[in-house]
């Protein structure tokens, strides 16, 4: 039987189809149903150009970084591998999906996020016969949301790359993915304590002074409580915690009930008496974390996704790649994320 993806001309202009990633331009010229109940079933578009030219990226038989430049047309290929690379480097420990309500798509630089009217009555109330039904005001923010390129360029000599083997540059590229996802988790914080420009800030409070209880430096089970209940419509589900802290939370007495810390030996992940998932990321400031309903506070505006551009200095030898990704993040609801200082 003859296949599709066996005489397909590869060209670098397939990664400047407006709209479209790589991997969507060969899936529309290779579509995957063509393949269903064949050997080939399971793989998509890219993955079986890499088959095509017998490219193995993966595993003790992998092969070295030079086979992709065999022929023209393989080496069309190598920035999308780049591209994937660097992408599960990104979602690997990614706690962006933990923390945001809503992703968006947009392109451009500039954005502009939508809230409801602060102050309005958020409750469904009962309507009287002929009475006004009650109204929430659904507008656009003041101010744009800025998306910031974020990015790494990958320079390195042919012999650093072309006989190194693809799974092991595949651990460099995982490495600059989880770099780049590290300053996109920076972002997100920043919006949600100080806001994304349109006089939203998170509201901040301290350990041992207004409604917190305890002793300011010192942060125990009482202040966790009295912090929980100032989210009021809204439901404390999340937290996010530097390493400090978390060490902090840890030794409370009650973070040591027997099943709390069975499930955290087990699986890595602690949940609070309170019920929030708990988040420890060097990314926040030390004595401080942050509560938040993560359904209602973080709006994720994706510019673009992860972007390749590559090519060769040849009087130097060289291989550069430039690796970005254009994101930015807009606050939802004010109320949905405050700030507790220890």
């Amino acid at each position: 039987m003859a296949y599709t993806y066996d005489a397909l001309k590869l060209e670098k202009g397939m990664y400047h189809e407006a709209g479209k990633s790589f991997t969507q331009v060969l899936e529309s010229c290779d579509p995957s149903e063509a393949y269903r109940g064949t050997a080939l079933e399971g793989l998509d578009a890219y993955q079986r150009q890499l088959k095509r030219f017998d490219i193995k990226v993966k595993g003790t038989g992998s092969d070295v970084v030079e086979k992709f430049f065999r022929t023209s047309d393989s080496a069309v290929l190598f920035p999308e591998y780049i591209a994937r690379s660097v992408r599960q480097g990104m979602e690997e420990s990614n706690l962006l999906p933990e923390i945001t309500a809503a992703v968006t798509r947009f392109d451009g630089l500039d954005y502009r996020s939508i809230t409801s009217a602060p102050g309005e009555e958020k409750e469904l109330r009962r309507v009287e016969e002929g009475a006004a039904i009650p109204a929430t005001t659904v507008k656009t923010q003041e101010n744009l949301v800025k998306l910031h390129k974020r990015g790494r360029m990958l320079v390195a000599s042919y012999e650093a790359i072309r006989y190194q083997k693809l799974d092991l540059f595949s651990v460099t590229l995982r490495q600059i993915g989880a770099h780049i996802n590290r300053m996109l988790l920076e972002d997100a914080i920043d919006v949600l304590v100080n806001g994304d420009g349109n006089g939203n800030p998170a509201e901040v409070f301290s350990v041992g002074s207004g409604d917190i209880g305890g002793s300011s430096g010192t942060l125990d089970y009482d202040a966790l409580v009295d912090f929980w209940a100032q989210f009021e419509p809204y439901e404390m589900n999340t937290l996010l915690v530097p390493t400090d802290v978390m060490v902090s939370m840890l030794k409370l007495p009650e973070f040591q009930n027997p099943l709390t810390g069975l499930n955290f030996q087990g699986t890595g992940k602690l949940a609070t008496p309170m019920g929030a998932k708990l988040l420890r990321t060097s990314a926040m400031e030390s004595g401080k974390l942050i509560g938040l309903d993560s359904r209602f506070a973080l709006e994720m505006v994706q510019g673009s996704d992860v972007t390749v551009e590559y090519d060769k200095l040849i009087d130097r030898q060289m291989e550069r790649a430039a690796i970005t990704a254009i994101a930015g993040f807009a606050k939802l609801f004010q109320d949905a994320a405050k700030v507790l200082k220890v």
